[in-house]
């Protein structure tokens, strides 16, 4: 029996964060207490109209977010509000698999265009290890907007 997992982030911006993620790996925001959405439409705005509903002050809507896999293989993310940024190097981090199966320099061209395409999103790129078969096949390492780690793999 497996174990279901959620996987948090402490944020200074937790819905700015949550939209960067959810457009790199294609999750979704879920849909709030009672509401129902038609499959496929992100909950974020549905969201911002359950928090004003519900009486919560403008000033903390940004308190948390999350976000969920539409195929409901991955597991949920969930962004934090913290008043402090990002101390030091991540003892964890996501590996983005960007380019499985490929390899040599079809697979480093995968991953350049993944990068630029996150860089656009306002990721970080950080540094690109070259491939060294047989115990790596080359990947880059990016930030996300508040400077966790991830890599493309």
């Amino acid at each position: 029996m497996s174990t279901n997992i959620q996987i948090t982030f402490d944020a200074l911006d937790p819905r700015g964060l949550s939209v960067f993620w959810a457009e790199v790996l294609g999750y979704l925001h879920p849909a709030p207490p009672g509401v129902v959405l038609p499959p496929g439409q992100d909950g974020l705005e549905a969201w911002d109209k359950f928090l004003t509903e519900s009486g919560v002050p403008q000033d903390q809507h940004n308190s948390a977010s999350a976000l969920e896999d539409p195929q409901g293989d991955g597991p949920r993310l969930y962004f934090q509000h913290v008043p402090e940024g990002k101390a030091a190097k991540n003892r964890i981090h996501l590996d983005i698999r960007t380019a499985p199966g490929l390899r040599g320099e079809e697979r480093m061209r995968a991953l350049e265009t993944e990068c630029d395409r996150l860089r656009a999103l306002g990721a970080h790129r950080l540094e690109r290890y070259e491939p060294a078969p047989p115990m790596s096949m080359g990947f880059i390492v990016m930030t996300d907007p508040e400077g966790n780690e991830f890599c493309l793999d």
